[in-house]
């Protein structure tokens, strides 16, 4: 075994272009790191909740040139199998026959991403198709309405969104027309055309072999950014009121620019931005892994929106990913001790829709489309399901990740609880994390005007649909065994009641459903009843696409009568939720 482990090493070596990575695996074949390099050859990368996402470093299992040079190469194969006729590229005008496909590639400033970004353009024009990239690193927003402004047939973005900083990813989007796309051209790919450009990868014989030009792509232009401005700031309701004071982070991602950009376009004030984190850093110094959900993330937002002037109080505290396609929020909460509170992207997804609602537009798309679905993962909460049927649209629910939300038919609205949010699928048809920004300013604006918040709204929303409380149990491991031994034990022995709710339906995700593909997954159903003061409740437990964690969704429903009983529900919902964490980290062995 050793044997052969070294020797496919050993091939890999002798087709890897990257002299970094060739002398880091001639390093660990000369240390006889046989654990090392058995996890880096365990296999390929393949397509997740993200796209193709892992550690930089040499083998297949890892992110490096040659796993892109791969993908590329596997991408360009499977675009040109389909044959497609791309639309009219939204800059030119004229007609004619169609030329070579478009691919549009945008990078955000992690390590390697402007090099793997190149390394796909080659690809592409080696291939036959024409390539743009972006003109620099870039929201991942803004790629995905590149893919549909610029009539690409595929898109390319280099990111690992907020994974820690020795991690990159490839994620890969196809266009209007290709492979039947139809109306939700722009979005991630799915089955069947994941596994179909996946079995294209594997087709590579030889990196070496794959013709890789020294030039032949074009860079964008700043117009691109322009019309992703206007775009964005078109969800907006004209003459809404922007009077909101913002404090704002990029994480050391590449959102502040293009997030200041359309704030400033919008007419808002200009956010105040955490000047430790506001320049893109690969290393993301400031924090222990850059995504606004870990505990200590948001610290220096907070004490930047303590050091302000109290006569000019932040109202909120946004921050974004380092890819800026998700959007925190933050509220004052002086009873907290940071004097802020964390919105859950629940409920900031509630409170998007309920905006929506309330200024007319939930049953009408952007730009003239009649689109009116609202939907969201079934790892979120079941409120969206309760505000759209009390406006009259349309709902729906899919699996988790925004490659499935995208494709609803006739979406209007979606989100996730992982802070993703959608509010203009016309436009980009992803979460979005600078449009939300902008969608919550002016909600935010709007309430301060009547002498309301947030939070007060988030009661509302409590009293006419119940109270929605959400939590999660996320588990990061070292050792992904660890995941799937918990997995297989909840499947062979599933709780029969959790926080002594009984368990009233226990579905396995992976058999699929008329509803849902088959996913790694499971869920089950809680009944409250007379004396428990739980109406329902839901537990989802999956391994997570995009990093090493075991995540279970925990929600419980609890009716609330009048205003004066919600400070009771929301503490029994939290009692419900802890116990519920507890019996089922016990049932699951972790």
């Amino acid at each position: 075994m050793q044997h052969e482990l070294i020797a496919r090493a050993r091939d890999w070596l002798s087709d890897d272009p990257d002299p970094d990575t060739r002398q880091e695996l001639t390093d660990l074949i000369e240390a006889g790191a046989g654990d090392e390099l058995a996890a880096r050859f365990a296999g390929t990368l393949q397509f997740g909740t993200a796209g193709l996402r892992a550690e930089l470093g040499a083998g297949p299992m890892r992110m490096n040139r040659a796993v892109v040079i791969r993908a590329a190469a596997g991408l360009a194969s499977y675009l040109n199998r389909q044959r497609p006729r791309p639309a009219q590229d939204t800059r030119q005008a004229g007609g004619g026959q169609p030329g070579p496909g478009l691919v549009v590639i945008g990078y955000d400033a992690r390590h390697r991403s402007a090099d793997f970004a190149r390394d796909t353009a080659a690809v592409m024009v080696g291939a036959g198709l024409r390539a743009v990239l972006l003109p620099r690193p870039l929201p991942t927003p803004v790629l995905a309405f590149a893919i549909r402004h610029l009539g690409a047939v595929a898109g390319v973005e280099v990111t690992a969104s907020h994974n820690p900083p020795r991690d990159n990813g490839y994620k890969v989007y196809l266009g209007d027309g290709v492979a039947g796309t139809a109306s939700r051209g722009g979005s991630q790919i799915v089955p069947p055309a994941d596994a179909e450009i996946a079995a294209e990868i594997a087709a590579v014989a030889s990196v070496h072999a794959v013709p890789r030009p020294e030039a032949g792509w074009e860079i964008a232009g700043e117009d691109v950014v322009e019309a992703y401005l206007e775009r964005a700031v078109s969800v907006l309701t004209e003459g809404s009121p922007r009077a909101v004071r913002v404090v704002y982070t990029p994480l050391h991602g590449v959102g502040r620019q293009t997030l200041t950009a359309a704030f400033a376009r919008a007419g808002f004030p200009a956010p105040t931005v955490v000047a430790e984190q506001a320049e893109p850093d690969p290393d993301f110094p400031t924090v222990a892994f850059p995504n606004p959900e870990e505990p200590g993330a948001m610290d220096l937002a907070f004490a930047t929106a303590h050091a302000t002037a109290a006569d000019a109080a932040p109202d909120l505290v946004i921050a974004n990913d380092p890819d800026a396609d998700r959007c925190a929020v933050a509220v004052p909460a002086p009873e907290e001790p940071a004097g802020w509170r964390m919105l859950r992207g629940d409920e900031v997804g509630a409170l998007l829709a309920a905006h929506l609602v309330r200024t007319g537009r939930a049953g009408r798309g952007g730009q003239g489309t009649t689109d009116a679905t609202f939907a969201t993962t079934i790892v979120s909460s079941s409120l969206l399901s309760r505000i759209a049927a009390t406006a009259g649209v349309p709902y729906a629910e899919t699996l988790t990740g925004f490659k499935w939300l995208a494709r609803v038919d006739g979406v209007r609205y979606a989100y996730e609880e992982a802070l993703g949010y959608c509010v203009d699928p016309t436009g980009v048809r992803d979460k979005d994390g600078i449009t939300a920004a902008l969608l919550v300013a002016e909600l935010a604006a709007g309430l301060r005007g009547e002498g309301r918040t947030l939070v007060e709204l988030l009661d509302e929303l409590a009293l006419a649909h119940g109270l929605h409380a959400t939590d999660q149990l996320s588990v990061r491991v070292e050792d992904l065994s660890v995941i799937a031994a918990a997995m297989e034990r909840l499947r062979a022995q599933p709780p029969t009641d959790l926080a002594g709710l009984p368990v009233t339906s226990a579905q396995d995700l992976s058999q699929g459903s008329e509803a849902l593909p088959p996913t790694d997954g499971l869920r089950y159903h809680l009944a409250g009843g007379a004396g428990t003061g739980v109406e329902t409740a839901r537990v989802i437990v999956r391994p997570s696409g995009t990093e090493p964690k075991l995540k279970c969704y925990l929600e419980v429903v609890l009716p609330v009568a009048a205003p004066d009983a919600l400070p009771a529900a929301r503490a029994r919902a939290r009692e419900v939720l802890a116990a519920v964490k507890r019996d089922l980290a016990a049932a699951a062995g972790i």
